[in-house]
């Protein structure tokens, strides 16, 4: 497991083939515990190409110095990140207030 936030990945080999390839990712948080929303595809083997986009969120914990994955919510669709977008525009004030 990686020791820095930066070096965690969701990119995933299998006898050598790059089966989960990581697009990008936003580390959200960063820490003892820290969270990171990935953009990736995944490799279809039957059309041997790379599937339409994917998202996860990812949790890790930080402990003997090196991350360890807690939890992960998988974002099944394009459609679906687009309910979980509204939701939270529907919820967030449109401005922050000034402190």
């Amino acid at each position: 497991m990686a020791t820095d936030a930066e070096d965690l990945t969701v990119d995933y080999e299998d006898g050598g083939m790059l089966v989960s390839k990581q697009l990008d990712k936003i580390i959200l948080t960063k820490g003892a515990w820290s969270t990171i929303i990935y953009r990736y595809q995944d490799w279809d083997r039957k059309k041997e190409v790379y599937g339409p986009d994917k998202y996860s969120i990812r949790r890790y914990q930080k402990r003997n110095g090196e991350y360890q994955q807690k939890s992960k919510f998988n974002i099944s669709s394009a459609d679906q990140a687009r309910k979980i977008i509204g939701a939270l525009q529907s919820w967030l004030p449109q401005e922050e207030p000034e402190k």
